[in-house]
C-alpha cells in the first residue's frame, strides 16, 4: 500500500516508474493495493494507491480512514510518504510522530507482522513557505531515532531517504510535486527497500 498525500497520488508517477521496475527485475508477484486508481502515467501499471491529496498524517491520526483503507485492501507492506502537509501547516517534529505512532499502531492491528517503509521526505519548498525546507530536514532527522524505537520484531520499520540527494528545484514542478526526474529519484529510493520487504526482510 502506497500511503501519503500529493506526492504518492496525483498521478504519482513514480509509483508507475517502481512498478516498472519491479517487472523488469522479474519481480511480479506484487500487487499495489489502496481505494484509489491509478490516474494515468503513459502506461498500464498496478496504479491503486492511497495518495490523497493535501492529507495530514497529524488528521489521518484522529481519524478512522486509514484503519477502513486497511480493512478493504489487506496490505502485508505500507510504504509511507507522510509529513510534509503537517511540516507546511507548521506541525512540529515530535507532533507528526505522534500522529505516526497512532498509525502504526493501526497497520499493526490490521497485520500483526505488517512490514512498514517510512520515507526521509522530499524538501518541500513551496511559494510562500519560507520555513518549509528547514521544517522538512527537522522532520526527517527525527524519524531514524522514532523508527528503531517503533519497531519489533514481528512488524518492522525501515527508513527509506527519499530526501537526499533530491534537487528540489531541478526535480519538482512547483517545489512539491515530483516532476519526470523527480519520479525517477523516487522510484529508485524506494525499490531496494521495497524488494528486501517483498523478500522478507
Amino acid at each position: 500500500m502506497p500511503l501519503g498525500d500529493s506526492i504518492t497520488g496525483s498521478p504519482g508517477c513514480w509509483r508507475a516508474l517502481l512498478w516498472k521496475k519491479l517487472q523488469d527485475n522479474n519481480i511480479k508477484n506484487i500487487d499495489f493495493v489502496g481505494t484509489l486508481p491509478p490516474q494515468g502515467c503513459g502506461f498500464d501499471y498496478d496504479g491503486d494507491n492511497e495518495g490523497h491529496g493535501g492529507l495530514l498524517a497529524t488528521d489521518l491520526a484522529r481519524e478512522s480512514r486509514l484503519e477502513r483503507w486497511l480493512g478493504d485492501t489487506k496490505p502485508d507492506i505500507v510504504m509511507m510518504h507522510l509529513g510534509s502537509n503537517d511540516v507546511w501547516s507548521t506541525k512540529k517534529p515530535e507532533e507528526i510522530l505522534g500522529a505516526l505512532d497512532k498509525l502504526v499502531d493501526q497497520m499493526r492491528a490490521s497485520k500483526e507482522s505488517m512490514k512498514i517503509l517510512i520515507a526521509q521526505v522530499t524538501p518541500l519548498d513551496p511559494a510562500g513557505c519560507t520555513n518549509c525546507m528547514r521544517g522538512i530536514e527537522d522532520f526527517n532527522k527525527v524519524i531514524p531515532n522514532w523508527a528503531s524505537s517503533k519497531s519489533n520484531e514481528k512488524s518492522r520499520i525501515t527508513v527509506v531517504d527519499c530526501h537526499k540527494d533530491f534537487d528540489v528545484k531541478g526535480m519538482t514542478r512547483d517545489g512539491v510535486h515530483p516532476n519526470g526526474k523527480g519520479d525517477q529519484k523516487l522510484a529508485d529510493s524506494w525499490f531496494e527497500p521495497l524488494v528486501k520487504a517483498i523478500k522478507g526482510g
